[in-house]
């Protein structure tokens, strides 16, 4: 029986996101932005709360086109904080329309917010090699950089720890365990 990271064994929308998603190098922008989203609503909560409604913040939030979230108004904010499907945080609400307007801005300077997001690691993921859940650390000074950069880019829930998840989530880093399936899986080159 194959072995997988701990944390993702206890409910099938674990193992699954676990499986397929989790630690896979991700350079389509919409999915970043997305991703940047649910980690910042996830702050102070667990990601499966966030998984269960996934599909429910794609549906509020317009599948994370960051071009339609940026022209958010008071009324979509508060039609959002009516929504009982997603977190209602109107901090966390009013931080994604801020941040797809920032999000715009790194892709018009950049070209993509994939180019800018991956440039802090020369465009290739950092690959760890853990043996224990322990020693996974929940920031690193990788993540306080970039989370010091959005924050001057005017970012808001981008914490260090927000950071990190986000780039274990998107494939920057790879914390899966040494003896987990998918440590070696998701370090293949792309077509391997």
């Amino acid at each position: 029986m194959r072995q997988s990271c701990h944390w993702a064994t206890n409910h099938s929308l674990m193992q699954e996101y676990h499986d397929t998603e989790w630690g896979v190098p991700l350079h389509d922008d919409r999915k970043l932005f997305e991703f940047l989203v649910l980690e910042g609503f996830q702050a102070g909560l667990s990601w499966l709360i966030v998984l269960k409604k996934r599909e429910a913040f794609r549906e509020a939030f317009d599948d994370f086109d960051p071009a339609i979230v940026a022209c958010y108004d008071a009324e979509k904010i508060n039609s959002l904080l009516q929504n009982p499907e997603i977190i209602r945080n109107r901090q966390k609400i009013e931080a994604c329309v801020n941040n797809a307007r920032c999000f715009l801005k790194i892709q018009q300077e950049f070209g993509s917010f994939d180019r800018y997001i991956w440039g802090f690691v020369d465009y290739q993921p950092v690959v760890n090699h853990f043996t224990d859940l322990s020693q996974l650390p929940a920031r690193t000074p990788l993540s306080d950089q970039i989370s010091a950069d959005l924050k001057k880019r005017g970012f808001k829930f981008v914490g260090s720890t927000v950071v990190y998840a986000h780039l274990q989530a998107t494939g920057m880093v790879n914390d899966h365990l040494v003896h987990c399936w998918r440590h070696s899986e998701v370090a293949k080159p792309a077509g391997q």
